[in-house]
């Protein structure tokens, strides 16, 4: 059975008349003939019984005609569904993200691409940057936004935000009041930082910030998320460098204070595979750096 032979059924269902139905089919009559004859013969069972004045359904092609057309209807909404993931217009998107990026433009751009692509489904997951790497080597992921400079071959990366680190402190500490904040201020303090198992990077990035201050932070606090560190000094049980960006978190008994001294910044990159063809991929990379462009505007403020 072919979906022709559907098609030509459920004409000649309508029309019960071969001219007529061949007419609106494009067709001569022969061939119209044969194929119902190759759909009867495929389905075991008379659909019409037909002389030479006319042409009726048989009981069976009567009890046909619905399962014909939900079944064209299907194998229609079949092909639209493939052409619209081929186009981009459909599908889904498996989308890894580090925490911070809730506070540095994610759900503004998730907004924008899912309000002009409503037909495609974005599935989210919040991983550190080491595992959305592992995710995206084996394709569980589409694209991931990471904070990580340490990014493999076969990856394309869009640089998405820059921004600095501040203080994180105790909403009662001593030095929680200050405009800003000469980092060798803290040293001797409790620092609470997230694990280097999660973020390499980061903590490397601390360690020499640090030692450009003339000392080495007490490590007292390893975490897996950047509001456990701010919720753990909300507590008044040590202080953190963070991302300018997690002061949007508002947590109460927190003070966020600026540094008197550049450090290195705080980058956020997107990554998807480069050899990956994807159309909806690179819809949603487009979107990413349209959303990006006022976030990088901001770090050069």
């Amino acid at each position: 059975m072919e979906f022709r032979h559907l098609r030509y059924f459920l004409v000649l269902a309508e029309e019960l008349h071969f001219g007529r139905a061949a007419q609106r089919l494009s067709i001569s009559q022969p061939p119209l003939s044969l194929n119902i004859q190759q759909l009867e013969a495929s389905i075991g069972a008379r659909l019409f019984t037909r002389n030479s004045k006319q042409v009726q359904l048989t009981d069976a092609g009567r009890a046909f005609v619905p399962q014909a057309r939900a079944l064209l209807e299907q194998a229609q909404q079949a092909a639209r569904h493939a052409r619209d993931v081929a186009e981009g217009l459909a599908g889904s998107l498996q989308v890894g993200f580090v925490g911070t990026m809730l506070y540095r433009g994610l759900p503004q751009m998730l907004q924008r691409f899912q309000a002009e692509h409503p037909r495609l489904r974005l599935t989210l997951r919040e991983l550190s940057s080491s595992d959305q790497l592992i995710e995206l080597a084996h394709e569980r992921l589409d694209l991931g936004f990471v904070h990580t400079t340490r990014v493999p071959p076969g990856l394309s990366q869009l640089l998405v935000a820059r921004q600095p680190f501040v203080a994180c402190l105790p909403a009662g500490h001593a030095l929680a009041r200050q405009r800003k904040l000469s980092l060798q201020r803290l040293q001797g303090e409790p620092f609470a930082m997230v694990s280097r198992a999660v973020s390499a990077d980061y903590h490397e990035r601390i360690l020499a910030i640090c030692t450009e201050a003339g000392f080495t932070p007490e490590i007292r606090y390893e975490l897996r998320h950047w509001l456990s560190v701010v919720s753990l000094v909300s507590q008044g049980l040590g202080v953190a460098l963070v991302p300018q960006a997690l002061q949007q978190s508002a947590l109460p008994g927190t003070a966020f204070v600026p540094l008197d001294s550049a450090t290195i910044p705080y980058d956020t990159y997107c990554l998807w595979k480069s050899a990956r063809d994807h159309v909806a991929v690179q819809a949603f990379v487009a979107a990413v750096q349209e959303g990006a462009k006022p976030l990088q505007s901001d770090s050069r403020d």
